[in-house]
């Protein structure tokens, strides 16, 4: 046996690896440029004609399909890419690769810094906040929302005022609001760009005066006159947030007091993976993650979640499974006491 044929497996799949990180990135531009969509509608898509439709340099254009290629998402055809088996899945997925190089592209790039102790300190990491409200909100769509709805139309009373904790691009709250006409809304985020970028949204939707977004950091004690009117509560993607346990059932019990007539609390979230095998570790749980724990963020398992609940003033009384994302759940709350707080 020669050495390039003894080579070629570990060549090849160092190969692999390498192309398939360009691919992400080339995912996430495809998708943000317009690509993707046009692949997916028509099955076909001519590099130099999306390049001059689209301003953009047509060269790149041609090596971001090349790309996709590459990592067998795409085949060419007489100077024309055509999509393969396996587009459906990537375009089912885009919102995780975009999360993950544009996002989170700065904290990535740079783990070998922030894996040094002595660095670990201040703002030592950085990550695209408008990027990740970008993501989530297709991931929010496709993965979140059929648990969701499930746990909306479970309630059993009628709701004037819903606050969504953490908002990002606003999004989860139009839906509200489009769905139930006379509730209003009110969303909470510490991004200043994501909020920007929702309040544009919300205004070009024609929902200026039935959705307030303020730029607010809920894990410390803010508070506002309108939660005292809040009788929906709903927070997505960012309860790992509050962790760690102790720092958790602390700001749990502060929500409960803050918004003393909320009767629903639907909290939704990833969490830490328990027991899956290394080679077959799902799409997005492994950056998110990594993510997490480079950036210092404690992420709970789901039994972790289930043991906070009680102590911090709120009785749980249904878990809706997120089946497109692994770990994943809304959590569906009321108040431990049935809502009566002065």
């Amino acid at each position: 046996m020669s050495t390039d044929t003894a080579d070629a497996g570990p060549v090849r799949a160092a190969a692999q690896i390498y192309n398939s990180a360009v691919a992400a990135w080339a995912i996430s531009a495809a998708w943000e440029l317009g690509a993707l969509d046009v692949l997916r509608t028509h099955g076909k898509l001519n590099a130099g004609e999306f390049a001059a439709a689209n301003n953009l340099h047509a060269p790149s254009v041609h090596g971001m399909l090349v790309a996709l290629a590459a990592a067998g998402i795409l085949d060419r055809e007489e100077g024309v890419f055509v999509t393969t088996t396996n587009f459906d899945e990537i375009y089912r997925t885009k919102s995780f690769f975009h999360w993950l190089s544009r996002g989170c592209s700065d904290l990535f790039t740079d783990m070998p810094n922030v894996l040094r102790n002595d660095n670990r300190s201040g703002d030592f990491f950085h990550r695209d906040a408008a990027a990740i409200s970008y993501a989530c909100r297709d991931i929010n769509a496709n993965c979140f929302d059929p648990a969701f709805w499930a746990a909306m139309d479970s309630l059993d009373a009628p709701f004037s005022l819903v606050a969504d904790l953490g908002c990002g691009s606003g999004e989860r709250l139009m839906q509200i609001v489009r769905r139930y006409p006379a509730v209003r809304g009110l969303g909470l985020d510490i991004a200043p760009a994501a909020l920007a970028a929702a309040r544009t949204d919300r205004d070009r939707a024609g929902l200026t005066s039935r959705i307030d977004f303020v730029e607010a950091d809920v894990r410390v004690a803010t508070d506002m006159p309108a939660f005292a009117d809040v009788d929906l509560l709903t927070c997505f993607m960012m309860g790992h947030d509050f962790w760690p346990r102790e720092q958790c059932v602390t700001i749990l019990s502060r929500l409960r007091r803050q918004f003393p007539k909320v009767r629903k609390f639907l909290l939704g979230d990833a969490t830490r993976t328990v027991g899956t095998p290394d080679d077959d570790i799902p799409i997005f749980t492994l950056g998110f993650e990594l993510g997490h724990d480079m950036m210092g963020v404690y992420l709970p398992t789901m039994k972790e979640w289930e043991g906070v609940f009680e102590e911090s003033g709120w009785r749980l009384t249904r878990e809706h499974l997120v089946t497109e994302l692994n770990a994943s759940v809304v959590f569906e709350l009321e108040p431990a006491d049935g809502g009566h707080r002065g």
